[in-house]
């Protein structure tokens, strides 16, 4: 049984203070979590101090992206050597809106996953397609082409240790959302192409849903048997509402 994963990512939102009493909120309104697992997502500068009052809480730390190299040239980027000394465990890649603003490659995603899993974090590679994908019938060719650019030729091992997020460009930060349906045809999909390439280890590969998760429609998507989780923008910036989506009803 694979444990849920809900993350939080605050995307660029919140100085340090502002990080702070949100972290303090979370950490304070967080219940039994034995049977899930938390993440937040602070933007780089709000890690360290996000850490600090997280503390021992059962919440564990994501960054938002990194570099594929340790150290070396490249103003403005930060090594996942760095972020694993701030106490992060997990690290989102490949988000659409890096895609999308920052030019991001399925091939440069494959070189930053090996990299952050060199430095004993765990990728969470983001996947998912457009509206005109979708409405060109396209939307599990481009899955399928992005996960084989970041995945393939990693070995069976290094793709184990990943996490998967679908999350369709046209339900990011649109307040539409996939139907419980549809999330997952998508992700039953992706462990099909998981399971073909590791066989048996793919079972154990959570595959999270995100684009405008809401406290609304969280309990209807983790019904679907292969939606293992969230990846949360907007209604992580609440305490209230994150809190209510990491507290969602069991699956039936």
């Amino acid at each position: 049984m694979r444990r849920p994963l809900i993350v939080g990512n605050w995307k660029m939102h919140g100085t340090r203070p502002q990080a702070a009493a949100l972290a303090a909120a979370i950490r304070d309104g967080l219940t039994s979590v034995e049977d899930r697992e938390v993440a937040v997502a602070p933007p780089f500068t709000a890690i360290e101090c996000v850490a600090h009052v997280l503390g021992d809480a059962p919440i564990a730390l994501a960054a938002q992206n990194a570099h594929w190299e340790k150290e070396g040239a490249f103003t403005g980027e930060v090594s996942p050597l760095m972020l694993q000394e701030l106490g992060c465990r997990y690290v989102i890649l490949g988000h659409s809106e890096r895609r999308q603003y920052f030019g991001e490659s399925d091939a440069m995603l494959q070189r930053k996953i090996r990299a952050v899993l060199h430095a004993a974090l765990r990728p969470i590679l983001c996947v998912g397609e457009t509206l005109a994908e979708r409405e060109q019938g396209r939307t599990l060719e481009v899955i399928q082409r992005q996960l084989e650019g970041a995945l393939l030729d990693l070995d069976p091992v290094a793709i184990g240790a990943v996490t998967v997020a679908y999350e369709p460009v046209w339900a990011i930060g649109t307040g539409k959302v996939a139907t419980p349906q549809q999330a997952q045809e998508v992700h039953a999909a992706i462990r099909a192409w998981l399971h073909a390439w590791i066989g048996v280890a793919a079972n154990d590969i959570r595959i999270l849903y995100g684009g405008s998760v809401k406290p609304e429609n969280i309990d209807d998507l983790m019904v679907e048997k292969d939606v293992d989780g969230a990846l949360v923008g907007g209604a992580s910036l609440q305490a209230e509402s994150f809190l209510r989506i990491v507290q969602f009803r069991h699956r039936q």
